[in-house]
Formats: structure tokens, C-alpha cells, sequence
């Protein structure tokens, strides 16, 4: 791992939204960099332009003006295409809700984004079944969602999030939906996988979350507080 390479790199970024006759800066003048390996927290109250940032990060959303670089490529003048082969390859994405299909077992759910990617099917069998077992549930993945408990379901999607080896996870309000141990649990798995060398952002309005990372970004009316 080259602990100097950035990852993430945001320079001046604005995001506007236009609600009737006026103009909302979701991001004013946003400029970031995250290195390889780096454990990152951006906190903010509701409002003060943290989804925002993170759907640019996760190239869910494009910026108004500015650049966005992920490992050096200039995100903000890729296509839909090629925005989304990025989401599929370089980034594992961990959400609040899970976001785990109900019908799919807990295996099927993690060989989703390899099956995207083209992977073989026994190949993506294998690949799946060694991530869940890095998370602690290689005796669960005949299960479905509905038959985990709300850690089980979160483990599973950090799972299907580090399947593809991204080089960059990106979690929102990924404790959101449990109890404190449960979350603790949960971070703890995070900082497994950050000293493995994953670099992982956790996007949270909770401080004792972020305050187990080892960088706090904070976020306050669209701009980064210093």
C-alpha cells in the first residue's frame, strides 16, 4: 500500500441546486484530499452538504463546476458509462439501510456487483463465499436477509462492498440502523479492513463514530471547517 498515493481528490467543487427562483450551494468551494489507506469520517448536521459530497465522491452525483480525480482519473468529465464501471470496479458501497435484495440469498447478494463485472460464475461463487467469511458469516450465506439479525445484514453488505477488492469503500451512516454494541461491532470490522490496507469513508452525523477515525472531516454549510 503507498500510504502518499491520494485517492480521492476534490478541487474547488461547487454543487448548486435550484429550487424555484433560487439557488442552493449544496457545496461551496469544496477542495479534499484523501490518501490510500486512510480511515476518514465526514461529519456534518443534516443540511450541511455531506450527502452531497459523498454522492460526488461515490459518483452517484456529478458537481456543478470544479474537478473530482479518483486514483488520478478526472470523475467529473466521465459519461454515465464510464461513471458507472467506476462505481462497479473501484468503489464498495455500504448504506444505512443495507440495501440487500429480500428474495436473493446472503451469497447471491455478494456475488451481485461480480456478476455485473462479468465474472464467472464459479469464479464469483468462490470470491463471495471468502468475503463473507472475512466478515464472520461463512455459515450464513444460504440465508436470506429477512433471517439475519440487523449486524448480520450490515456484515453482509460490507461483504458485497469489499468483494470486488475496490480501492475505496464509502459508507453512509453505516451504524445508522443499529444499536450501540452492534455498531461497535461493525466498526470494528471497519478497522480490520482499514489495516488491511482498505481506505474507507464513513459518512456519519454521529461523533462518537467519526471520533473512532482516524481523520474528522467536518462539513458545514457546504464548505469543509477548518
Amino acid at each position: 500500500m503507498d500510504v502518499n498515493k491520494v485517492i480521492i481528490e476534490l478541487e474547488n467543487v461547487r454543487k448548486e441546486y435550484h429550487m424555484g427562483d433560487n439557488i442552493v450551494n449544496a457545496l461551496d468551494g469544496f477542495s479534499l484530499q484523501i490518501n490510500s489507506g486512510e480511515l476518514t469520517s465526514i461529519i456534518g448536521p443534516s443540511g450541511s452538504g455531506k450527502s452531497t459530497l459523498m454522492n460526488i465522491i461515490g459518483c452517484l452525483d456529478r458537481p456543478t463546476s470544479g474537478s473530482v480525480f479518483l486514483e488520478g482519473n478526472d470523475i467529473s468529465l466521465m459519461n454515465d458509462k464510464q461513471l458507472s464501471r467506476i462505481r462497479n470496479h473501484s468503489i464498495g458501497f455500504v448504506f444505512q439501510q443495507f440495501n440487500l435484495l429480500p428474495r436473493l440469498s446472503i451469497l447471491e447478494n455478494v456475488e451481485t456487483p461480480l456478476m455485473y463485472a462479468g465474472v464467472k460464475a464459479s469464479k464469483r461463487k468462490k470470491m463471495a463465499e471468502d468475503a463473507l467469511n472475512k466478515v464472520g458469516l461463512g455459515e450464513r450465506i444460504s440465508h436470506k436477509p429477512t433471517e439475519l439479525s440487523g449486524g448480520q445484514k450490515q456484515r453482509a453488505a460490507i461483504a458485497r462492498a469489499i468483494v470486488t477488492s475496490p480501492s475505496l469503500i464509502l459508507a453512509d451512516e453505516p451504524t445508522g440502523a443499529l444499536d450501540t454494541a452492534t455498531g461497535e461491532i461493525i466498526m470494528n470490522l471497519f478497522h480490520q479492513l482499514n489495516n488491511e490496507g482498505r481506505t474507507i469513508v464513513i459518512v456519519t452525523h454521529d461523533m462518537e463514530v467519526s471520533e473512532k477515525c482516524e481523520r474528522i472531516i467536518r462539513v458545514r454549510d457546504g464548505r469543509m471547517e477548518v
